[in-house]
């Protein structure tokens, strides 16, 4: 066993155990921690397989973004974790079922890439001056999985949309207007001016008093 196929298994299971403690971890932020690094651990796997970009973009995205999103809501939220774990063990035997019928299918799909002959593609690729991962990465999702990619596009959009109306959506506590009232309103409207009945009587002006007028006589 040589060197590469020894990272690819220290990798793997080092990455399967933080994938466990992912969902088994009592503190919600052990499990984010250890979400960072099944994703570190992924990156190494795509180092082996000479996916440098598709490496450093696991690395940025997700944990450079999503992950340090996910460690701030969770560590400002007031999570009650006993209220939450009720009911793990009870379904697990059926999430257990259903992460391994995912992972034959996924088997079952890739399989075929894992039997082909040669050298993989992306050593080959290498070995051509001029070219990278990069550019033939851009080269198939723009041409052979273009209409794949805008299905992702289109569904990404969808959900950044759903999650803006989720958030605005009608509150006690929300202040807004409507837009198109506000574009009909008039200058009469903005301002009204009431003429108000006086309920109390000016009271009578005092005249001065002698002593206080000037020149009065002691």
């Amino acid at each position: 066993m040589d060197v590469t196929t020894g990272l690819f298994y220290l990798f793997s299971a080092v990455l399967l155990f933080a994938a466990f403690r992912v969902i088994t971890a009592s503190n919600p932020v052990y499990s984010a921690l250890y979400l960072v690094l099944t994703f570190f651990q992924a990156s190494a796997i795509w180092l082996l397989l000479r996916a440098e970009f598709l490496a450093i973009t696991l690395v940025l995205v997700y944990v450079g973004a999503v992950m340090v999103l996910f460690l701030f809501v969770v560590m400002m939220l007031d999570i009650d974790v006993t209220e939450l774990r009720k009911g793990f063990w009870k379904h697990f035997p059926l999430a257990a079922a259903v992460g391994a019928l995912i992972a034959l299918e996924m088997a079952a799909v890739l399989m075929g890439g894992f039997r082909m002959d040669g050298a993989p593609r992306g050593a080959a690729l290498a070995a051509v001056p001029g070219t990278s991962n990069t550019m033939e990465l851009g080269k198939l999702l723009y041409s052979e999985y273009l209409y794949p990619l805008e299905v992702a596009a289109v569904i990404l959009l969808v959900g950044m949309i759903a999650a803006i109306a989720l958030t605005l959506r009608k509150r006690k506590d929300s202040k807004s207007i409507d837009a198109s009232e506000a574009v009909r309103v008039k200058a009469k409207d903005r301002v009204r001016i009431v003429q108000m009945p006086v309920t109390r009587a000016a009271e009578p002006a005092q005249e001065p008093s002698d002593a206080a007028q000037p020149g009065a006589k002691a």
